[in-house]
């Protein structure tokens, strides 16, 4: 097995266990697909991961380290300037706690769920009228100024920065409508490597809203209490792959039962040999049929 990958967890971390909560994650993957959300979270058998994003992961902690000079200093950050976002890093005591993804966050127990819902967040600023602006990095290297996220894959990144809305404003913050994805967009215009990267560093503004998150958590928890396994999401190609596996195995595993008879199935007797046969073939159809 990949140590990357451990498909099975154990039952604390499962929905029900004392180590489960629902992060910023969860919530996505439930709305990008209920079944695989279901597979992970109340079966515990995770998607595979993707490869670690180590470049991003770099540049993710070289800009935490020069917002937190700026936060220090209560001074602004170049690029906020640029831009005329009149807004310095918040300087707060638990902002270590909510830029840890993996153990910490932000966090809220929804009442009408009883769910505990947390996320890490990159940054926060705070602006002159006390509001907190959600900053949210992002690196790439695509051609162009990136002005705008306007690609139909750009919506997880949307509720990304709207939950953080949300659970800002349940632990009493107020909160800025807008926020913004600072991004670093590598360049490929020099004439070498020469052993360094330059970025262009861009503010792109979001306006969100948080109207959608009550309901989602309504939904989210209905499927988790439910023992009917929720219907694959339209474009998961993690369900198709499950599905079309299945289905070619099944049926490979059938070829093979038929080419070799059983020997404890006597020459004289092959009607019975066909319908039972038959019979599993049937049982094993309709199995699959429920899975998928």
């Amino acid at each position: 097995m990949s140590q990357y990958y451990k498909p099975n967890r154990k039952p604390d971390h499962n929905y029900g266990g004392s180590k489960w909560t629902l992060s910023r994650s969860k919530i996505d993957l439930f709305l990008d697909c209920a079944r695989c959300f279901y597979l992970d979270n109340k079966l515990g058998v995770a998607r595979p991961p993707g490869f670690p994003f180590n470049l991003n992961s770099a540049v993710d902690a070289l800009l935490k380290k020069e917002l937190d000079a700026h936060r220090v200093l209560g001074t602004q950050h170049p690029l906020a300037k640029a831009y005329g976002l009149d807004a310095i890093p918040l300087a707060h005591a638990q902002m270590d706690e909510w830029r840890d993804a993996l153990r910490h966050g932000v966090k809220h127990v929804h009442r009408a769920t009883g769910l505990t819902v947390r996320g890490g967040v990159d940054d926060i600023w705070i602006n002159k009228e006390g509001e907190l602006i959600v900053i949210d990095y992002k690196a790439t290297s695509k051609d162009g100024k990136i002005e705008s996220l306007d690609e139909e894959w750009h919506k997880g990144y949307k509720r990304q920065l709207e939950i953080y809305q949300w659970l800002l404003r349940q632990n009493g913050f107020k909160v800025s409508d807008t926020g913004y994805w600072f991004y670093a967009n590598a360049t490929k215009d020099r004439e070498a490597f020469d052993g360094r990267l330059d970025f262009e560093l861009t503010l792109v503004p979001y306006k969100g809203s948080t109207d959608w998150v009550d309901g989602t958590l309504l939904e989210l928890k209905k499927c988790l209490d439910s023992d009917a396994i929720p219907a694959a999401g339209e474009d998961c190609d993690y369900c198709r792959y499950r599905e079309a596996a299945g289905v070619s195995l099944r049926d490979a595993q059938n070829k093979t039962k038929t080419r070799e008879p059983s020997p404890n199935i006597k020459e004289k007797t092959p009607t019975i040999k066909k319908y039972a046969t038959r019979d599993a073939n049937e049982y094993s159809e309709n199995k699959t049929a429920q899975l998928f």
